[in-house]
């Protein structure tokens, strides 16, 4: 399995779209700072994730979400899956 994710910076605010094969070993790696765009923004909490069987059909949600630019569109993704 591959999983879309998207993770919010306790610091901020700030969400950042990701994909991989490991949510926990991934999110690891924002924690520690091994991840040269989000280590100036820990800590960070997993807020959204989606399974997909292959990872192109991972991708290509995250880039499509990437291209989205909106945290608007991000937090109603987020909220949806949450209900009310």
């Amino acid at each position: 399995m591959f999983y879309l994710y998207i993770i919010q910076s306790i610091k901020d605010g700030s969400y950042y779209i990701g994909s991989t094969e490991s949510i926990v070993k991934r999110l690891n790696e924002h924690n520690f700072g091994n991840t040269r765009y989000t280590k100036n923004k820990r800590p960070w909490k997993l807020v959204y994730q989606d399974e997909y069987m292959t990872r192109s059909e991972a991708v290509i949600r995250e880039k499509y979400l990437k291209r989205m630019k909106s945290k608007k569109y991000i937090e109603n993704l987020i909220n949806t899956i949450k209900g009310p």
